[in-house]
C-alpha cells in the first residue's frame, strides 16, 4: 500500500507544474525508501530527482527522520552510497538531538557500524542512558559492540551493573546472546557471568546444539567454568549424542580441555565421544584435528589412534610446509602431541615426529614478565651463581623450563651445563647426572595461567606441569599470587629455598 502510494506522489512530483517543494519531508522519505524497495535503477532520473531532493532537504529533516533513513540505507546491499555518507554526517553533528533508548539502541545496532566517529557519541549517550535500559536493549547494545570489536569498557561496566540490580530474570536468548557478546569482547565480570551460568542451567536440557556450544565457547574463552553448568552440558551431550554433529562434539571437547574439566561421569561422557568419533577423524580440516587430538591429550583420553593420526608423517609435512602463524601454533601443538605419546603412552608404538620438527616451538610462558625477572634474579643469589641454572629452557617437548637446576645426592646444586640433557634440542654437556642427582624444574604460572574461578591452571598449563614431571624433573611450582606477594628479597629467597627442599624431601619420601 505504501508502495502504491509512493507511486502516485512520484507521478505528482513528475508533473511539471507540481514542485517537490510542495512534498512534505516525511512523504519524501518514504518516496525514497519505496523506490529503493521497488528495485528502481540508480541512474533512473525519477530516483535521481528524489535522491537530489532529499539531499537539499537533509538540513530540515528531523533527526527521528534522519535516523529512520539511515537504519534503512545502511540495510541495503549498497552501503557506499553519497546520501547515505552525508546522513550519517548529519547524524554526527547532531547527536545532542538523540533521546530515547530506542533511537539509541537502533543506530547502535544498525547503523553505528557505517562510522566509528558516531558509534562513539553513541556510546556516550548510551551510558548517559544505562540506567532506563531494559534487558533486550542491553542485549542489542552488547551484541553490537561484539560485532564491531568495540570494547567501551565504561559502557560495559554500566550496563552490567544494571544488569544484576535490575533484572532477576534473563530470557534464554539475552543469556546467550551476553555470554557470545562477553565472550566476543574478552570482558570480564565475574557476577555477571556466575548469573548467566546459574539462569543457563535449567535450560541446557532444551536447547539446541547449536546454542550449547556457543555457550560453552565462550564460557571457555572468558576461563569461567561453573561446575554445575558444565556438568549438565555434559549429560546433554550423553542425551544427545545422535543429534551432535562432529564440529559441535569437538567444541565441547575443546571447552572442557582448555578450562581442564573432567565431568563427574568421566568415564561414560569419553566412552561417548570415542564412539561418536570413530571414523571421522579423516574428515577433518588439519587445525580442528590437531585441536582435537591436543584437547584429548589435555584431558588425559588420547587413545592410540588419535595419536597415530595428528603425528602421521604425511600430516605433519602438511602443516610444516605451511609458513603461516596459524600453522606455526598447530606445530607447537603437535610438539605437545608427541610429548604425550612419548611421556604418557607407553603402549604407544609410532610414529612420532621427525627430528627436524622438534625445534619449532615456541614458547608456553609470558616473555618480559615481572615474575619472570624476580624468578631469575632471586634463583641466581639462592643458588650462588648463574652456571648452577639453566633459565628459559626450551624444551623438545613443546615446554618452557623457567629455571633448570640439577641437586647432589647431598642436596647441593651442581652445574647445569656440565651434564647431558636429553629434554633439549641441543645440550652443551655430555656428562650422565651422578647417582643419586636429581634435576628440578621451576615453573612460574602467571595469571593468565588460572582461570577467572580461582587458582586452577587452564588445561594447557595443567598439560605442560605433568610432561615435565613426566620427563624425570621435580616441580617448583612459583605462582603469581604467592611469589609477588613477598616484597623484600630475603622473604623470596626464603620462599625458593622452602619450596625446594619440599619438593626434594617429598621425592626422598617416595
Amino acid at each position: 500500500r505504501q508502495s502504491r502510494q509512493s507511486l502516485i506522489t512520484l507521478q505528482h512530483l513528475d508533473q511539471p507544474n507540481i514542485p517537490t517543494l510542495r512534498v512534505w519531508n516525511n512523504t519524501l522519505v518514504n518516496v525514497l525508501k519505496s523506490l529503493y524497495s521497488l528495485g528502481l535503477q540508480s541512474s533512473s532520473r525519477e530516483m535521481q530527482s528524489v535522491e537530489h531532493e532529499v539531499l537539499w532537504r537533509l538540513r530540515r529533516l528531523t533527526f527521528r527522520q534522519l535516523a529512520s533513513l539511515a537504519e534503512f540505507l545502511a540495510a541495503r546491499p549498497q552501503k557506499d552510497s553519497k546520501l547515505l555518507a552525508e546522513v550519517v554526517k548529519k547524524l554526527e553533528l547532531r547527536w545532542t538531538e538523540l533521546e530515547g533508548t530506542r533511537s539509541v539502541v537502533t543506530l547502535m545496532a544498525k547503523v553505528g557500524h557505517v562510522s566509528p566517529a558516531l558509534m562513539d557519541r553513541l556510546e556516550d549517550k548510551a551510558l548517559e542512558l544505562a540506567e532506563q535500559f531494559g534487558p533486550e536493549d542491553i542485549r542489542k547494545i552488547t551484541l553490537a559492540l561484539a560485532y564491531q570489536n568495540r570494547r567501551c569498557v565504561p559502557l560495559l561496566r554500566a550496563l552490567s551493573y544494571h544488569l544484576l540490580q535490575k533484572h532477576p530474570e534473563l530470557g534464554l536468548a539475552t543469556l546467550t546472546d551476553l555470554i557470545f557478546a562477553y565472550g566476543k569482547l574478552n570482558f570480564h565480570q565475574p557476577q555477571v557471568f556466575q548469573k548467566l551460568a546459574t539462569e543457563l542451567q535449567p535450560h541446557v536440557a532444551t536447547m539446541t546444539p547449536g546454542e550449547v556450544t556457543r555457550c560453552i565457547r565462550s564460557f571457555a574463552l572468558l576461563k569461567w567454568l561453573s561446575l554445575p553448568l558444565f556438568e549438565a552440558i555434559a549429560q546433554y551431550a550423553l542425551d544427545n549424542a545422535k543429534q551432535l554433529s562432529v564440529a559441535h562434539l569437538c567444541s565441547i571437547i575443546l571447552s572442557f580441555a582448555r578450562l581442564n574439566f573432567q565431568p563427574s561421569g568421566s568415564e561414560d561422557f569419553f566412552n561417548m565421544v570415542h564412539e561418536e568419533l570413530r571414523g571421522q577423524l579423516d574428515g577433518l580440516e588439519p587445525q580442528l584435528l590437531t585441536d582435537l587430538v591436543w584437547s584429548l591429550c589435555v584431558l588425559q583420553q588420547a587413545k592410540p589412534h588419535y595419536l597415530q593420526r595428528a603425528l602421521a608423517p604425511d600430516f605433519c609435512a602438511r602443516i610444516q610446509a605451511d609458513p603461516s602463524p596459524k600453522a606455526q601454533n598447530l606445530r607447537v601443538k603437535l610438539l605437545h602431541i608427541n610429548a604425550t605419546a612419548k611421556l604418557e603412552n607407553p603402549e604407544y608404538q609410532g610414529p612420532f615426529l621427525a627430528p627436524n620438527m622438534l625445534g619449532t616451538a615456541g614458547s608456553a610462558g609470558e616473555g618480559g614478565s615481572q615474575l619472570q625477572g624476580s624468578l631469575r634474579e632471586t634463583l641466581t643469589g639462592v643458588l650462588g651463581s648463574q652456571d648452577r641454572a639453566r633459565f628459559d629452557a626450551s624444551t623438545i617437548y613443546g615446554w618452557q623450563i623457567d629455571a633448570e637446576v640439577v641437586v647432589s645426592a647431598e642436596n647441593k646444586p651442581l652445574p647445569v651445563q656440565d651434564f647431558a640433557a636429553p629434554h633439549l634440542l641441543h645440550a652443551e654437556g655430555t656428562e650422565p647426572l651422578p647417582p643419586g642427582a636429581r634435576r628440578v624444574a621451576f615453573l612460574r604460572w602467571e595469571f593468565p595461567n588460572f582461570s577467572n574461578r580461582g587458582k586452577e591452571l587452564l588445561g594447557r598449563y595443567a598439560m605442560a606441569r605433568r610432561h615435565v614431571q613426566a620427563a624425570g624433573f621435580l616441580l617448583v611450582d612459583v605462582p603469581h599470587y604467592e611469589f609477588l606477594e613477598l616484597k623484600l628479597e630475603r622473604q623470596r629467597a626464603a620462599y625458593l629455598r622452602d619450596k625446594l627442599n619440599k619438593a626434594l624431601a617429598k621425592d626422598l619420601a617416595s
